[in-house]
C-alpha cells in the first residue's frame, strides 16, 4: 500500500503562531495555536514554533518518523532561496534569522520556508475559495495589507521571491508615511491600521463621532473594527473613513486586475468581516476603473479559510517541496 505523508504547517504571524497536521488530501488532522510574543526576541518565538508542532504531532498521535515535511509560513521580506527572514516589520530583531534551518534542527524534519501572504494565497487556491482557478491575486486586509499571485495555475514569486508586495504598490504619490518608509502605500490608506490611524486623526481634532463614545475617549482603544461600528450605528465621520479607505482599496485591485488580469480577487483578512461595506465599494471601483474585459473576468470573493488559510497552505508548500527534493534549500 502506498505510504501517504503527513505535513505539518506552521503559520508564523506577529501575534500569534497556528500549526497543524494535514493529510495528503488536505484535511487538518490536528490544530493548535499560542501566542508569539514577539518582543521576547527570535530564539523564544521559534522554541514556541517547535513546541506548537510538537503538541500537534502528539494530537494526531504521530511519531516524527511518520512526518514527512515541515512548511512554515512567515512574515516577509524572507530570503526564501537561503531559508532566513529579511527584518520583518512585524518580527523585531529578526534580520537574517535563519528560520528554516532552526525549525528543521529542532523537529528533526525537513522543512520549508515561504512568505505568509504567500502561503495563504496557495491554502485559498487548493483548498479554499480558489480551488480550479488558474489565475488569482489573493489580499489579506488586516493590520496590513499582504497579498499573493496565482498566474497560470503556479504561485508567483518573482526574481528575488519577494512578488506579490500588493500592500506596499503605491497609490497616492504624497500620502501617509507607510512602515516600509516609503509615501502613499496601498497599506498606508485602506490597511486596519490605516482606518484607526484615520479615525484618532478626526477623534482628535474635535470632530463630533461616535468613534469617541465607543472608545470611551481613549484613542489608544480605537481599531478598524470599533470603526466599523460606529459606521453600522450610521455615524456620518465612521462611514467617510470606511468609504475612503474603500475607494483606495477599490483603485489598488483595478489596478492588479488590469495588470494581471485575473478570474478571482480573494480577499481575506480581518478586515474582510466587515463584508458588503468592503466588497461593494471595491466591487464597484474595478468596474469603473479597470478595463470592461478584465473587470468582467474578475470575481472579487472572500476567503474561505480564514485562520487556517496559512498553515494549510503552508503545508502544500511544504508538500510541493517534498515531491520535488526539498527545492528550496
Amino acid at each position: 500500500m502506498a505510504y501517504e505523508p503527513f505535513i505539518i504547517g506552521i503559520d508564523l504571524g506577529g501575534t500569534n503562531i497556528r500549526a497543524a497536521v494535514v493529510d495528503h488530501i488536505g484535511e487538518i488532522i490536528a490544530y493548535g495555536h499560542r501566542q508569539t510574543l514577539a518582543n521576547e526576541g527570535p530564539r523564544a518565538v521559534i522554541d514556541r514554533m517547535i513546541d506548537a508542532a510538537r503538541e500537534v504531532m502528539a494530537k494526531a498521535g504521530l511519531a516524527q518518523c511518520q512526518v514527512a515535511a515541515v512548511g512554515v509560513g512567515s512574515p516577509g521580506p524572507l530570503d526564501i532561496e537561503a531559508g532566513v527572514t529579511l527584518s520583518p516589520a512585524t518580527l523585531p530583531g529578526w534580520d537574517r534569522v535563519p528560520l528554516r534551518q532552526l525549525i528543521e534542527e529542532g523537529l528533526g524534519i525537513p522543512t520549508t520556508l515561504e512568505n505568509d501572504a504567500n502561503a495563504a494565497a496557495l491554502g485559498e487556491h487548493c483548498f479554499g475559495a480558489g480551488r480550479g482557478v488558474d489565475h488569482m491575486i489573493y489580499v489579506t486586509v488586516s493590520t496590513g495589507i499582504g497579498g499573493g499571485l496565482i498566474l497560470d495555475g503556479t504561485l508567483y514569486h518573482g526574481a528575488t521571491g519577494m512578488a506579490g508586495e500588493i500592500g506596499h504598490t503605491t497609490i497616492l504619490a504624497d500620502g501617509p508615511l507607510c512602515g516600509c518608509g516609503n509615501r502613499g502605500c496601498l497599506e498606508a490608506l485602506a490597511s486596519g491600521s490605516a482606518i484607526a490611524r484615520r479615525a484618532r486623526e478626526i477623534v482628535t481634532s474635535g470632530v463630533p463621532t461616535r468613534i469617541a463614545n465607543l472608545a470611551n475617549g481613549n484613542i489608544d482603544l480605537i481599531t478598524a473594527k470599533l470603526v466599523a461600528d460606529a459606521a453600522s450605528e450610521g455615524d456620518v465621520e465612521a462611514e467617510k473613513i470606511l468609504s475612503e479607505a474603500m475607494d483606495y482599496l477599490g483603485t489598488g485591485m483595478a489596478s492588479l486586475v488590469n495588470l494581471f488580469n485575473p478570474e478571482l480577487v480573494v480577499i481575506g483578512g480581518g478586515l474582510a468581516h466587515i463584508g458588503e461595506r468592503l466588497f461593494g465599494p471595491v466591487r464597484h471601483i474595478i468596474k469603473q476603473r479597470a478595463f470592461l474585459a478584465q473587470a468582467q473576468a474578475a470575481r472579487v470573493v472572500p476567503a474561505e479559510l480564514g485562520d487556517h488559510a496559512g498553515v494549510l497552505g503552508a503545508s502544500e508548500v511544504a508538500s510541493i517541496a517534498l515531491f520535488h527534493g526539498m527545492g528550496n534549500k
